[in-house]
C-alpha cells in the first residue's frame, strides 16, 4: 500500500513538473517573439536609418533612430501600468495574449511604411507611432511574463525557471541578429539598405500572430485564481493598492537602475560602438554580438539555479561590485581594439558581469509583492526606471560621442551600477521571505 501511495505521489509530482515546463515553454516562446520584434529595431537601424530620415552623416542618422528607440521606452511605463493592471484583474494569460497582439501591429507598420523620400515627414511619424505601440506592448510583456513565470514555477526552482525570461529575451535578440546575418549573406549592402531590412519586421509580425494563438492555450496561474476567488476586483491591480508598498516600489527602482543601464550598454549600444569607435566592420560586429549573446543566454539558467542554492542577493552583489569597478576599463579597451577576438572577449566579460542582475531580476521583484498587485508592482516601477535610464542609454552615449566626450558615458554606466550596489548592500534576501509562498 505504501509503495502504491509513493508511486502515485511521484507520478503526481512528475506530472505537475511537466505541466510547469509546458507552461514555461509556452510563455517563453511568446516572450522570445516579443523581444525579437523589439530588438529587430536596433539590429537593423544601421540599415534603415537613411530610409526614415533625411540624408546626413551616419552618426546623425543613428542619433535620430536612437531617439525614436528612446521614445518607445517612454511608453513602457504606460504599458506596465495598463497591462499590469489588466493582468492583476483579468489574468496573466489574457494580458500576455494582448501584449503580443500589439507587438504584431507595431512590426507590421514598420515593415510597410514607405521611405522618407516617398512620403517625407510621414515616414518618421509612422516609425514613432509603431514604436509607441511596441513600447506599450513590451512594457506589459515584461511585468506579466515575469509574474507568470514566477507564479507557475516550482518552489525551490523559481530562480531557475524565472531566468528563462532573460533566456528568451536574449534569444529574441539573437534571433534578430541571426536574421541579420542570414540577410547579409544573401543580400548586398545596397539591397539591405533599400528593402532587405523590411524582411525582419515581416517575420516578426507573422511570428507574433502565431504566438497570439499559442498563448490562448496556456494555463492560468494558481496564485491568480486563488486571489480572484478570495478578493474582489477593487483591490486588484490598482495604483492605490500598489502605493501601500512604497518601500518595495523604491527597491525595484534601485534594483533596476544599474542593471538596465549596463544591460542596454552591452547588448544594444555595443554594436554601434564597435562600428563607429572601434572601427570593426558591420558583418564582423554582427558575429561578435551573436556569439557573445549566445554564451550570455546559456549563463542565465545556470545563474538562476545558483540563486536557488545561495540566494539572490549574492549574485546582485557580484554584479554591483564588478560592474562598478570594471565597466570603464572594458569600454576603454574595447574602443581601442580592432581585433575581433579581443572585442568578443571584452563584450563577453561585460555580459558575464551583467548576468548577476539579468538572471534573477524577475524573481526578486515578483517575490516583493502580493498576488493582487504583483504584475503591476513588478511592471510599473521597473518600466519607469527603464524608460528614464535604460531607454536613453544609447542616446546619451551617441550624444556624448558627437560632443567629443565619449569617455564620460563609461563613467555614467559605472556610477549607475554603483548606486544599485548600495541598494543591494541594504536589501533583504527575498528568497527567504518570498511573497510567492504566502
Amino acid at each position: 500500500m505504501s509503495t502504491e501511495v509513493h508511486s502515485r505521489d511521484d507520478a503526481a509530482r512528475s506530472g505537475g513538473e511537466r505541466r510547469v515546463v509546458a507552461n514555461v515553454i509556452r510563455g517563453s516562446i511568446g516572450n522570445l517573439i516579443e523581444w525579437y520584434d523589439w530588438y529587430a529595431y536596433t539590429a537593423f537601424s544601421v540599415y534603415f536609418a537613411a530610409a526614415f530620415f533625411p540624408k546626413g552623416d551616419l552618426t546623425a542618422q543613428l542619433l535620430n533612430t536612437a531617439g525614436v528607440f528612446a521614445i518607445g521606452f517612454l511608453m513602457r511605463p504606460l504599458g506596465g501600468w495598463l497591462l499590469g493592471r489588466y493582468a492583476d484583474r483579468f489574468g496573466r494569460r489574457a494580458a500576455l495574449t494582448f501584449s503580443v497582439t500589439l507587438m504584431a501591429c507595431g512590426s507590421l507598420v514598420i515593415a510597410l511604411t514607405p521611405s522618407y523620400n516617398t512620403i517625407g515627414l510621414g515616414a518618421p511619424l509612422l516609425l514613432v507611432f509603431a514604436r509607441l505601440v511596441q513600447g506599450i506592448s513590451v512594457g506589459g510583456e515584461y511585468s506579466t511574463s515575469a509574474t507568470y513565470l514566477s507564479e507557475v514555477a516550482t518552489a525551490g526552482k523559481r530562480g531557475f525557471y524565472s531566468s528563462f525570461q532573460y533566456v528568451t529575451l536574449v534569444a529574441g535578440q539573437l534571433t534578430a541578429l541571426g536574421v541579420q546575418i542570414v540577410l547579409l549573406l544573401v543580400l548586398s549592402n545596397e539591397q539591405m539598405e533599400s528593402w532587405g531590412w523590411r524582411i525582419a519586421f515581416v517575420i516578426g509580425a507573422i511570428g507574433a500572430l502565431v504566438v497570439m494563438w499559442l498563448r490562448r492555450g496556456m494555463d492560468e496561474t494558481e496564485s491568480y485564481k486563488k486571489t480572484k476567488t478570495s478578493e474582489g476586483n477593487q483591490s486588484r491591480g490598482t495604483v492605490k493598492a500598489l502605493l501601500q508598498h512604497p518601500k518595495e516600489c523604491l527597491l525595484v527602482v534601485g534594483l533596476t537602475l544599474g542593471g538596465t543601464v549596463a544591460f542596454y550598454t552591452y547588448t544594444t549600444y555595443l554594436q554601434k560602438y564597435m562600428v563607429a569607435t572601434s572601427g570593426i566592420d558591420k558583418g564582423t560586429v554582427a558575429w561578435i554580438n551573436f556569439l557573445a549573446l549566445l554564451v550570455f543566454l546559456c549563463l542565465q539558467p545556470l545563474a538562476g539555479a545558483l540563486s536557488d542554492r545561495i540566494g539572490r542577493r549574492w549574485l546582485l552583489l557580484a554584479f554591483g561590485v564588478c560592474g562598478s569597478v570594471l565597466t570603464v576599463p572594458i569600454m576603454t579597451l574595447l574602443g581601442s581594439t580592432q581585433n575581433p577576438v579581443a572585442a568578443f572577449a571584452l563584450m563577453l566579460g561585460g555580459l558575464v558581469i551583467v548576468t548577476g542582475y539579468t538572471s534573477i531580476n524577475a524573481i526578486v521583484k515578483a517575490e516583493l509583492f502580493p498576488t493582487n498587485i504583483r504584475a503591476l508592482g513588478v511592471g510599473l516601477p521597473y518600466a519607469l526606471t527603464v524608460a528614464i535610464f535604460g531607454g536613453t542609454s544609447e542616446y546619451v552615449a551617441l550624444w556624448l560621442k558627437q560632443a567629443g566626450m565619449e569617455q564620460v558615458f563609461f563613467w555614467y554606466v559605472s556610477g549607475c551600477v554603483l548606486i544599485s550596489l548600495l541598494v543591494y548592500l541594504r536589501m533583504r534576501e527575498t528568497s527567504k521571505d518570498s511573497r510567492l509562498d504566502r
